[in-house]
């Protein structure tokens, strides 16, 4: 059974005799899915087929062929999957306000399932969803391991606020997810205006500035072998490596969490079930994995000025609007941030690793964002520019964490106030001398060339 916390009625109505549709929108997988399994639970009860559909949008906050190209290949593997588990996967295109309530209307549905996101675009969709449909439309929580409502009913102050939150109700929560099963009833109608993920990879129009990133094979497959691989050589280094961008520190898993090609909650699951690892790495990552996490959709979810100033603490807008006019030693177009000619040969190498490799390392994220603050005529220019760059070129971009992660350097978001200094305020203060104490900095930017050159 779903624990009952993870589900939100978007509309309540009487069940029709018809199939269940599950809206797939976040997390793109048939196992370990808990919306996929309550919606199909939900057919199961009433006898009916169980279908799923894919809503794609083109031209969705930035994304470019690299993140579509992604997703679909991701996509294209889920539809064979749940093709053997006699589970129709359909793709359609277009806006989900207007084409998901024809698509409940004429597939008959008795009822709709979708999973949560806390980003508002996409509650925006669904509250024009509901007002459309005349079926039962549920939503699940099938992203975070405690569901965002659950966790907390208000906007946190920061991790030290959602922690002690989060893990009273871990045991309620972290349990085995049940085997997905073949459904018995069969869904025999035709539908209209459908393609497959790589009909749509081939024909629709993207962005195709931004090229594929060779580093990361896409879908459920490929994720459970970067978990593999991350559990069996580099957890038990993780606490000492994952600042520094020379090791291979970090688990890799973000685009994988990102497009829920893989659940969070099956990570964790085989974290803590694995042997031999060391208890401050267990820890260390488990607290980025669902602390930090479900911090970041909590501060989208409660915050719908997540990705302005506007939403910004108080104390935050008050600084930076103090030293608003302050004396810039540099200030640089757009143009100059996103072809990495700055001055700084440290910031253009993580501009040139997120450009070409479709990620940039933890740690300079942090002092990437900081500096686009330091460097931009206005803290307002900083976020949006932040926001714009991370979207088009990260493979994790339009994430809560993303958005909660530039908030944090740019306008002290879950922080706290710091020494006062020009431009920043009272914003935690980076610089490239700190990274020099910290790793390697004329190693990392020797690397960044080379992927720079292609070699």
């Amino acid at each position: 059974m779903i624990h009952s916390q993870r589900v939100f009625a978007f509309r309540s109505a009487d069940f029709k005799k018809g199939p269940v549709i599950y809206w797939m929108s976040r997390d793109q997988r048939a196992a370990d899915n808990w919306a996929l399994q309550f919606a199909r639970q939900t057919a199961l009860e009433n006898k009916v087929p169980f279908l799923v559909v894919f809503c794609l949008v083109p031209d969705f906050l930035h994304a470019a062929w690299r993140q579509y190209a992604f997703m679909l290949k991701g996509l294209e593997e889920t539809a064979t999957e749940l093709r053997g588990f006699n589970i129709p996967f359909y793709l359609i295109t277009g806006l989900p306000g207007k084409i998901v309530p024809t698509f409940v209307r004429e597939t008959g549905a008795g009822a709709l399932v979708t999973d949560f996101d806390p980003l508002k675009i996409k509650s925006g969709w669904k509250k024009s969803v509901a007002r459309q449909v005349h079926v039962p439309f549920d939503e699940v929580d099938a992203h975070n391991i405690v569901p965002c409502r659950a966790a907390s009913s208000k906007q946190e102050f920061g991790a030290y606020t959602i922690r002690p939150k989060i893990q009273r109700l871990l045991p309620e929560f972290l349990t085995d997810f049940p085997r997905l099963r073949r459904h018995p009833f069969s869904f025999k109608f035709s539908i209209k205006k459908n393609v497959t993920p790589r009909e749509a990879l081939r024909r629709l129009k993207f962005d195709r500035s931004v090229s594929e990133v060779k580093g990361f094979a896409p879908g459920p497959a490929a994720a459970k072998k970067v978990l593999k691989d991350f559990l069996k050589n580099r957890l038990n280094a993780y606490p000492g490596a994952r600042n520094d961008p020379n090791r291979d520190g970090q688990s890799g898993l973000s685009p994988y969490l990102h497009f829920g090609q893989i659940a969070a909650q099956r990570v964790a699951l085989e974290v803590i079930r694995s042997k031999g690892i060391d208890t401050e790495a267990r820890e260390a990552f488990l607290e980025e994995l669902i602390i930090r996490r479900e911090l970041a959709d909590n501060f989208c979810f409660y915050n719908p000025r997540y990705d302005s100033v506007e939403g910004f603490p108080e104390w935050a807008r008050r600084t930076l609007n103090l030293h608003h006019r302050d004396k810039r030693e540099y200030v640089y177009s757009v143009k100059v941030f996103e072809t990495a000619r700055t001055h700084d040969s440290l910031w253009n190498a993580a501009q040139t690793e997120m450009v070409t490799q479709g990620k940039m390392h933890g740690y300079m994220r942090m002092y990437w964002a900081k500096k686009l603050l330091e460097w931009s005529s206005s803290p307002g220019q900083a976020h949006k520019i932040a926001v714009y760059l991370n979207d088009k070129y990260q493979l994790d971009g339009r994430d809560p964490n993303g958005y909660a992660g530039i908030a944090w350097s740019i306008g002290g978001v879950h922080d706290r106030a710091w020494g006062e200094r020009p431009v920043f305020g009272k914003i935690r203060y980076m610089s490239a001398n700190g990274c020099r104490s910290k790793f390697d900095v004329e190693a990392y930017i020797r690397t960044a060339r080379g992927w720079a050159s292609g070699d």
